[in-house]
């Protein structure tokens, strides 16, 4: 398995657990269906956003904020 599977499983299992405990904090009768899982898909895209560009470098062994510059 390479980096990118490695990474791609460790933020894709980061999101979806964010997620699930999104839709587990929401249900009860106060919340629609709609809210629920409309919010729990949001919860999934704004973590991957935020998660990607965190775990990647973590995976390659790089420095976090380096862009391989040599700076």
């Amino acid at each position: 398995m390479g980096w990118r599977q490695k990474a791609a499983l460790i933020y894709g299992g980061i999101s979806l657990g964010l997620a699930a405990l999104f839709v587990l904090l929401t249900w009860s009768p106060e919340y629609t269906p709609v809210a629920r899982w409309g919010g729990a898909v949001w919860v999934l895209l704004l973590s991957l956003i935020v998660t990607m560009p965190l775990v990647i470098p973590l995976v390659k062994g790089e420095k976090i904020g380096s862009h391989g510059h040599g700076h």
